[in-house]
């Protein structure tokens, strides 16, 4: 995630790890779990992207890393984006707030990395299409460091993001065993009554 204002100024939030299945986000880790000098071209490169491009707001700048360690770009999201949702808890600015900043020219702030963050996509079950309720928060909210964000959407379908578990840790480590127990405590079920 990196940001660009009308004056010029850029500033890149800490380098995420991304993991997809079936072709859609499923999970960001961050820190990513890459060399310093990974860490180093895919910053460059996505500066040096957002400067040839003069656009503002907040882009989401997707790359491969080779397995001889070279960055290439593969997609630009124009917008605060799916993999930038761990700021909120996770970095000294939010992906949000630096959006706003950028798109109103203000100074942009310098994103540092709170603590290790895990975001994992909540998508609806493949057997479920249309109203549905969102069952385990009880037990999911007495997981340390875990916040949990449902979009609002009327009607689910197979694979449709639906939200996204957000969780913080010490280290990556704890972060990652937080995010894996908090996405088998929650459930995406068939809601008769067509409310949330």
């Amino acid at each position: 995630m990196v940001a660009r204002n009308p004056s010029g100024q850029i500033e890149s939030f800490p380098v995420a790890e991304n993991i997809h299945r079936n072709n859609i986000l499923d999970m960001t880790i961050v820190p990513a779990r890459i060399s310093r000098s990974v860490e180093f071209k895919a910053k460059k490169l996505a500066e040096k992207t957002m400067g040839r491009m003069r656009g503002a707001g907040i882009f989401g700048i997707e790359m491969f890393v080779t397995k001889k360690g070279d960055v290439l770009l593969n997609e630009i999201a124009p917008r605060p984006h799916n993999s930038g949702h761990y700021t909120n808890e996770a970095c000294s600015v939010s992906q949000f707030e630096q959006h706003l900043r950028a798109v109103l020219d203000l100074p942009l702030a310098k994103p540092s990395l709170l603590s290790p963050a895990v975001m994992v996509n909540i998508l609806g079950p493949q057997n479920l299409n249309g109203a549905y309720a969102v069952k385990g928060l009880s037990r999911l909210l007495k997981i340390p460091g875990v916040k949990l964000y449902i979009y609002g959407k009327k009607a689910t379908k197979p694979q449709r993001k639906l939200g996204h578990i957000t969780a913080t840790g010490k280290t990556a480590r704890q972060a990652l065993e937080r995010a894996a127990k908090a996405r088998k405590i929650v459930e995406i079920v068939p809601n008769a009554g067509g409310e949330n």
